[in-house]
């Protein structure tokens, strides 16, 4: 029959799957070749030691181009409480997370906390530990846990200092790694801008009076030239603070 005659034609012509091929990366053929050769056992730990190597700069390129496109999908995040001492609206830990948990973790990242030691007195250290993959990114935060209100008077027990601190490291922890912006200036922290509690920071860590008395000047200065009256009294507290530590 004419369809039979067409059959055999046709059937030369028909496409088949290739076989999956297995990729191999070049260190790890390199050290199977190692192996079945019976090289000497310093040349495959070194081989070892590569292929490592180079799985972890892997796992850190997809970790920041991950980091990357997480931070280009994040939106403002409006500010939902009100600091009375200032009079400034934040926003809280509870309200970011909100916003950027379910992006990062389409993109395959976890978060988890912990506190460690911290070298200044009366604050509070938080760990977070950022991973994706095999690889894992600590970031750190110090914050005042004295329990101090913007007067310089106790507002709060240490228990209560203790958890605000905690709860203030990872708000500012998470808007850091992942760059968020609030929706207005974030100024609960008894400082009037970024910059201001950059300046408290540095007269804290002063090591003695000397040091102390010049960072204090620079801090000053820049209040003066932004006319702003509450970094001036805020540095005047740190100052004064920070003398009877070191006088102590």
């Amino acid at each position: 029959m004419e369809t039979e005659k067409l059959a055999a034609p046709i059937a030369e012509f028909a496409i088949t799957a290739p076989e999956p091929v297995e990729r191999t990366q070049p260190e790890m053929a390199m050290l199977r070749l190692a192996i079945d050769k019976s090289a000497p056992i310093e040349t495959i730990e070194r081989l070892v030691a590569l292929q490592e190597k180079m799985l972890a700069r892997q796992a850190e390129i997809e970790f920041n181009e991950a980091l990357n496109r997480v931070q280009s999908k994040i939106a403002r995040v409006a500010p939902d409480l009100t600091n009375s001492q200032t009079n400034s609206k934040y926003a809280s830990y509870a309200a970011i997370d909100r916003v950027i948990r379910p992006i990062y973790s389409e993109e395959g990242f976890s978060l988890s906390f912990t506190e460690e030691d911290c070298p200044k007195t009366e604050h509070v250290r938080i760990v977070c530990f950022v991973s994706k993959g095999a690889h894992t990114r600590q970031y750190r935060k110090d914050m005042p846990a004295d329990g101090k209100g913007a007067k310089g008077g106790d507002v709060m027990t240490k228990t209560h200092a203790a958890a605000a601190a905690d709860s203030y490291a990872k708000r500012y922890l998470v808007k850091d790694i992942f760059n968020v912006a609030i929706g207005q200036d974030d100024t609960d922290g008894n400082v009037t801008t970024q910059a201001a509690a950059d300046f408290i920071a540095h007269m804290e860590d002063a090591e003695n009076l000397q040091q102390l008395e010049q960072r204090y000047k620079e801090a000053i200065k820049d209040a003066l030239q932004k006319q702003s009256p509450k970094a001036i009294d805020l540095y005047m507290q740190t100052r004064r603070k920070r003398e009877q530590e070191l006088a102590a």
